[in-house]
């Protein structure tokens, strides 16, 4: 179907710091949110992934540049591409955007895990067949 998505987040009070730009580690909560955005447009439901398949995705490692702050009140696009589709995990590159700014860049490898015992277990064909890398 898709390798890209993207989405539009406003950064609201509890995103900033003291200084009144978002905190470091929240670019992740927005990197994160765009993923399970991208999930579920495609309709991946990864409670229904969990509850039925008992599979989870995690992030096994992620590679963060920060260029430019996001501040107070604006509006950012978070773009999602999968760049590769493993037997049990996924590589994805990210970016946060103002206008057409880049704020952040993400490199990020999410794996398919066992619910119960975190190892790592195969994606699902029906779910790797979503994704149209070539």
């Amino acid at each position: 179907m898709s390798n890209n998505f993207s989405a539009q987040y406003r950064i609201y009070y509890e995103d900033t710091d003291a200084g009144g730009v978002v905190y470091y580690a929240n670019y992740l909560k927005f990197f994160e949110r765009a993923r399970t955005d991208f999930l579920r447009h495609l309709q991946v439901s990864q409670s229904e992934l969990a509850q039925k398949e008992n599979l989870v995705f995690v992030v096994r490692r992620c590679e963060i540049d920060y260029l430019t702050p996001a501040r107070l009140d604006d509006l950012v696009e978070v773009s999602v591409e999968v760049k590769e589709v493993r037997a049990a995990s996924i590589v994805m590159f990210q970016e946060i955007k103002k206008s057409d700014k880049i704020l952040s860049r993400l490199n990020v490898e999410i794996v398919c895990v066992s619910a119960d015992l975190f190892k790592p277990s195969k994606i699902p064909q029906n779910i790797k067949n979503i994704f149209d890398v070539r």
